[in-house]
């Protein structure tokens, strides 16, 4: 009895100390770890740099599995092998269905060696210890095949956002035993349209706020980077960065001289060398696996990215098996939750859902697993206004161009413009001092909201025009690019021009926003589509040219894909204005460039915008079938 006793104590004992060094677990980290064996590694590139990767391997060893991974500059942690994270893999589903999930640490950031680059450069010539992402990837691979029992020989890759963008660039030169790959919301040039800037045109409280913390230096590995470079001392970000002043500002006032990407990106205004080899698409003319490409048509930050890694896909591969889907998300918003509702706007479709089981799960389940096809579309595409799922056989469909014009009086008209007056325009005062508000929401970042926000806000603003047709007889469906053609002129010497696509609801329309009854929609400016052109770029990305003050000139630029019926009853909008605060830097109106501008080189300009027979201010776009 007394050895008995002795033995239970025993156990007692290593029970409390077992508890005591490992630590507490969530349910769902419990879950995770009764399934998976976690193990941490660090592998070793070609250049002799190791990449901290942690690998969670099904606990059930009858049958081999592939490989999912992840490689992100946002940190694979919690850090240690016993502790799991609560869910793998890009939705719950994946869990049950028996992977191999990798995450890596890219070079540089958190626990991997090495420098971090900014979007760091496809070198299409390498020597043996050459590396980029492609490369590093390729290692990665090599090593998880041979160094992980139990798996199949295939590989599959996703990521939302940066990670996205690592998924995209490993198809640039991808390895053969990567089989299937979707780049979520991925980066594909941040000067032309993503994240950073929009056609010249610098994303400023996005751009600062996040490299204010992403861009702190380490000495070495490290899990903690600190606190970021500074705080803001105000929840209203239109005064914090209007009182900041010009750019420049920023590095003595709030620290961002301590950051060196925020220097790089201020010593390369223009769509110069060192954005252009950053460029993703101009690569992808190699790619073997199949790929899901995925984007929301509310992405905030990267919209453009997965329209133009897409395109040039279908563009350079003819052979190659691609999928588009785009839905009425905000950034990754598809990766959890129903999807049914966006601020102010209800879909009545769990679009969220629709996507994660019909067809995220059956793509890599597919090309990874040999499981029976699913019915993969070439492009499966959400109406925003006819709140469902359509399906194309290409994107963009065939369609019918459909212009919408400026004409007299605040209209817009399907028909051009008849008028041969010179005084044929409309006019406003930009002032750099009091610019347009981009959103009504007080934030110090770039509100999400933005890009489906009711704009009626600005709509009765002197410095913003509108211009609307009658209420609509018919729906209209409206696919694919928008080519806007301004005819303008201004009294300064550069000068940005904003436009926007807006559905206008009818003035009955029900308050049923999931944000409550109090919204009223009827009435509500939905956005459907905005963007800026900075105007020293209309010939040239890399060259700018000023202005000649008071001289008729055309400014064309193509605005983001869309997939919208305007219906019966509504009305389609367009608005026009020379500033968009603070999610766009202001132009000082002033020919020069921006990023070394002064506070005193600010000034007020007049903007004439022109609507006659000779110079025919309109909106271009392809028209389908609803």
């Amino acid at each position: 009895m007394l050895r008995s006793r002795r033995t239970t104590a025993g156990l007692w004992v290593a029970a409390f100390l077992l508890t005591a060094s490992s630590p507490t677990l969530s349910a769902p980290q419990q879950g995770v770890r009764d399934a998976y064996e976690k193990r941490e590694v660090n592998i070793e590139m070609r250049d002799g740099i190791k990449l901290f990767t942690s690998i969670y391997i099904p606990r059930d060893k009858s049958k081999k599995y592939p490989f999912l991974m992840i490689r992100t500059p946002y940190s694979v942690g919690p850090y240690g092998p016993d502790v799991y994270r609560g869910s793998l893999g890009p939705a719950p589903e994946f869990m049950q269905r028996g992977y191999i999930f990798v995450y890596q640490d890219v070079r540089g950031r958190y626990m991997s060696e090495g420098e971090f680059q900014w979007m760091t450069p496809y070198k299409p010539t390498k020597g043996p210890r050459d590396t980029d992402e492609s490369t590093d990837t390729r290692d990665t691979i090599d090593w998880l095949l041979k160094n992980v029992e139990n798996n199949s020989g295939r590989v599959g890759m996703w990521g939302i956002s940066f990670p996205g963008h690592y998924a995209a660039q490993a198809l640039i030169d991808p390895h053969p035993a990567l089989k299937a790959v979707s780049p979520q919301a991925p980066m594909a040039d941040n000067w032309l349209g993503d994240d950073m800037h929009h056609n010249g045109a610098f994303f400023l409280p996005h751009a600062m706020n996040f490299i204010s913390g992403f861009g702190k230096a380490r000495t070495g590995p490290t899990q903690n980077y600190g606190p970021r470079a500074f705080q803001h001392g105000t929840p209203d970000g239109y005064r914090f960065f209007l009182e900041m002043g010009a750019i420049q500002n920023s590095l003595t006032k709030y620290n961002m001289e301590q950051i060196a990407i925020w220097k790089e990106w201020l010593a390369h205004g223009d769509y110069d060398d060192y954005w252009q080899k950053q460029n993703v698409p101009q690569h992808l003319k190699r790619v073997t696996p199949a790929v899901l490409t995925v984007g929301g048509w509310f992405d905030a930050e990267d919209l453009y990215g997965p329209l133009a890694i897409y395109a040039a896909i279908e563009k350079n591969n003819p052979t190659a098996t691609s999928t588009i889907c785009m839905g009425p998300w905000y950034h990754g918003s598809w990766s959890g939750g129903p999807g049914n509702a966006l601020h102010d706007i209800v879909f009545e479709v769990n679009t969220g859902e629709d996507f994660r089981n019909r067809l995220q799960l059956p793509f890599f389940e597919h090309y990874l697993k040999d499981e029976p096809a699913a019915n993969i579309p070439e492009a499966l595409m959400f109406d925003t206004g006819a709140h469902r799922w359509k399906e194309f056989t290409q994107w963009p469909p065939a369609s019918r161009s459909v212009s919408l014009y400026l004409d007299a009086n605040d209209r817009l008209s399907f028909s051009a413009p008849t008028s041969t007056s010179t005084t044929a325009f409309d006019e406003y005062i930009s002032d750099p001092k009091r610019p347009v508000p981009s959103s009504a929401e007080i934030s110090v970042g770039m509100p999400r909201r933005y890009m489906i926000e009711d704009q009626r806000f600005v709509w009765c603003r002197p410095d913003v025009l509108s211009y609307e047709t009658e209420p609509l007889k018919e729906d209209i469906t409206l696919a694919g690019p928008i080519r806007a053609t301004l005819w303008i002129s201004s009294t300064g010497t550069d000068s940005d021009f904003v436009v926007k696509l807006i559905d206008v609801f009818p003035n009955d329309a029900p308050n049923n926003s999931p944000n409550g009854s109090d919204v009223r929609m009827g009435g509500y400016q939905m956005l459907i589509r905005g963007e800026p052109m900075r105007a020293k770029y209309r010939n040239s990305w890399s060259k700018p040219e000023p202005l000649r003050p008071g001289q008729v000139t055309r400014v064309e630029f193509v605005l983001p894909d869309v997939l919208h019926t305007f219906k019966t009853g509504h009305k389609i909008m367009v608005q026009i204005h020379s500033s968009w605060f603070p999610v766009v830097d202001r132009n000082p109106q002033v020919f020069t460039d921006i990023y070394r501008a002064k506070d005193s080189d600010f000034k007020k300009a007049t903007q004439r915008v022109y609507r006659s027979r000779e110079a025919a201010t309109r909106i271009t776009v392809g028209r389908i079938p609803g």
